[in-house]
């Protein structure tokens, strides 16, 4: 039986090696082709899929000319890295920046990388045309050293509709010479908003403008907090103060002072269209209030040493709080999303390209970056870092994102503000009718 067994064994081995060299020999002639021409399609659809495809985003921000210059060569840095990649670059100053966007949104034409402002963060999150970028994280978009706080300043609800570009905190920048000029030698740190006062009517006297006046979604924001309320109320469906008495107090001062010439009127500022126009620039204005990370560019454009101040209190700590300066969007209607998340990931990880932005979008959330660009600041540079730094400890939490509707209500501020400072309106009446017409706005997220 064993020997059987063997003997079948011995059979079926030599049936099957018989078989094998034939169809071997006829396999390998055709196979030699076959396997040869599937090995080189399989080869040549590696290499196909391996080669990068070529990628074209716009990238749309907004700023002063500074800003453009090297926003420009980060956008080289980025295509000389990835050569594959063609940047289309979008820019303009604040103001034309949100008029040219809304109609590019309507269309659903948005560019693929958008500058995002808090003041419309919301908005064009919720109206689903921003990607999310959570699920970017970490995969694409490199966190490992950057702080949960600074990622989730860019959420509205559970989503990441913009990624932080830097940190921000608002100051008094002015130019100490000018200042001289009026008889003082050094700002009080410590000063009050009657100190202010009595500055800017020190500064009329001697002929110049104290300030450029301040944007009231800003600096009325920063006033209430000062005072323990708030500009929005938690879910953004009303305002979030009752007394009206503090719109009368902050927008008498402020329009008081453009009534006595101490800061200039609506019509003057409305031929700024840039940092390059502005009074300070000029000399004709001792200082400008604004976000920390503008005063790199004021300073490279007025060419002179300049200085920063803290805001006028009381309970200054209570009013200030860091805020990403603002945001690098994804548009949902982008065909390349990750492709923009990654030039977004170069933005913010970026050493060298961090080199050329140093801190003009705020102070670098990543902590490594932040650590690699401290040797090579320049005094401007210094100043805006330490700054932060003392803010950090020195401040009090941001608010949510400014709630859906906020752009109509900085229009609904500014009409006011300009009929009060041309007289035509008293803070008491603009605060009631300001109060229904926002409430109105607000009113539409419930």
């Amino acid at each position: 039986m064993k020997k059987t067994m063997l003997l079948l064994l011995g059979f079926t081995l030599l049936f099957a090696l018989a078989g094998c060299g034939s169809g071997g020999n006829n396999e390998t002639a055709g196979s030699g082709t076959t396997n040869a021409g599937t090995t080189g399609e399989s080869d040549k659809n590696a290499e196909k899929a391996e080669e990068p495809k070529n990628v074209k985003l716009r990238f749309a921000w907004w700023g002063g000319q500074p800003r453009h210059d090297y926003t420009l060569k980060v956008i080289e840095m980025y295509e000389k890295k990835y050569p594959n990649v063609n940047i289309e670059p979008e820019f303009a100053n604040y103001d034309d920046y949100w008029k040219k966007l809304a109609p590019q949104a309507a269309a659903n034409e948005l560019p693929d990388i958008i500058q995002m402002d808090i003041s419309y963060l919301s908005q064009y999150g919720m109206r689903g045309q921003l990607e999310d970028l959570t699920p970017y994280l970490s995969n694409i978009i490199n966190v490992s050293d950057i702080s949960d706080n600074a990622v989730a300043g860019g959420k509205v609800g559970d989503n990441l509709y913009g990624f932080n570009a830097g940190v921000n905190v608002v100051n008094f920048q002015y130019d100490p010479a000018l200042l001289k000029k009026i008889g003082v030698d050094k700002l009080n740190p410590d000063w009050t908003w009657e100190e202010y006062i009595t500055l800017a009517n020190k500064a009329k006297a001697a002929g110049l403008f104290f300030d450029t006046g301040m944007r009231p979604e800003v600096f009325f924001g920063y006033y209430l907090r000062t005072k323990g309320q708030h500009l929005y109320n938690a879910d953004g469906t009303a305002l979030g103060y009752e007394d009206d008495k503090l719109f009368v107090d902050f927008f008498s001062q402020t329009s008081g002072l453009v009534h006595s010439g101490a800061v200039p009127n609506p019509d003057y500022l409305a031929q700024v269209k840039g940092v390059e126009d502005d009074p300070l620039v000029k000399g004709k204005a001792i200082g400008i209030w604004q976000w920390t990370n503008q005063f790199i560019g004021l300073q490279q454009v007025a060419a002179r040493p300049l200085e920063m101040q803290h805001m006028p209190g009381p309970d200054r700590t209570a009013g200030l709080y860091l805020k990403p300066s603002m945001y690098l969007s994804v548009s949902k209607n982008s065909k390349n999303k990750e492709e923009a998340a990654k030039f977004i990931d170069f933005f913010v990880n970026d050493i060298e390209a961090n080199k050329l932005i140093k801190g003009d979008r705020g102070v670098p959330v990543s902590s490594k970056v932040k650590e690699a660009l401290k040797p090579i600041l320049e005094p401007a540079q210094v100043q805006v870092f330490d700054y932060v730094a003392w803010a950090e400890t020195n401040s009090t939490p941001m608010d949510p994102p400014d709630p859906v509707g906020t752009a109509e209500i900085i229009n609904i501020f500014k009409s006011y503000s300009e009929q009060m400072a041309f007289g035509q309106i008293k803070p008491e009446e603009a605060a009631k009718k300001f109060r229904e017409e926002a409430n109105a706005v607000l009113a539409k997220n419930k």
